[in-house]
């Protein structure tokens, strides 16, 4: 019918003309057409390989944070050390003002005991240092002028004046704090 109203070129021409729009109306016409395809990605890898990937990928940034673990834990033991290091510092110098009072102290006790000593009569003094520890005796002898001295020797008993003597004159040979081997 189209035929017998226009020649056969004009309906050639029509045709080409209407082709274009004709091929898009059909090919939105069809679902998908359009639609991008996309690659399936298949992996032919095992779980452990998955795991493997993740450590590896994760190794540098594990390390790190060990790394600083184990730094602040030096740090804080560092601290405690110093801490313990401060206190160990100051429990010294108590001790040492301690030692160097009572260095201070035994001088003037000891100064003291020797003055009482010196003071007191020859047969008193005798009786006292026959009951005390014949070192700290034969020390307090010692320190008393040799006039006071032989005369607290004379008024003590025998035996026990003989072993102050003999402590005093080991105290002054020089070899006696010599190792004998």
């Amino acid at each position: 019918m189209i035929a017998k109203l226009l020649p056969l070129p004009s309906i050639r021409s029509l045709l080409r003309r209407l082709a274009l729009p004709l091929a898009g109306a059909v090919l939105l016409s069809i679902p998908g057409a359009f639609a991008e395809e996309r690659p399936v990605i298949t992996t032919t890898k095992a779980a452990g390989d998955e795991v493997r990937e993740f450590c590896t990928n994760i190794a540098d940034a594990a390390r790190d944070q060990r790394y600083l673990l184990q730094k602040k834990e030096l740090e804080d033991l560092q601290k405690e050390v110093d801490g313990r290091i401060q206190t160990l510092e100051q429990r010294r110098a108590e001790y040492e003002d301690w030692l160097k009072r009572r260095n201070e102290f035994l001088k003037v006790a000891e100064a003291s005991l020797v003055d009482i000593y010196k003071n007191m009569p020859a047969d008193a003094a005798a009786a006292q240092l026959e009951l005390i520890r014949p070192e700290i005796a034969s020390a307090i002898v010692m320190r008393l002028a040799p006039r006071m001295s032989s005369l607290i020797l004379s008024e003590m008993e025998a035996e026990k004046a003989a072993m102050l003597t003999a402590i005093i004159a080991s105290a002054s040979d020089p070899n006696t704090s010599k190792d004998p081997s």
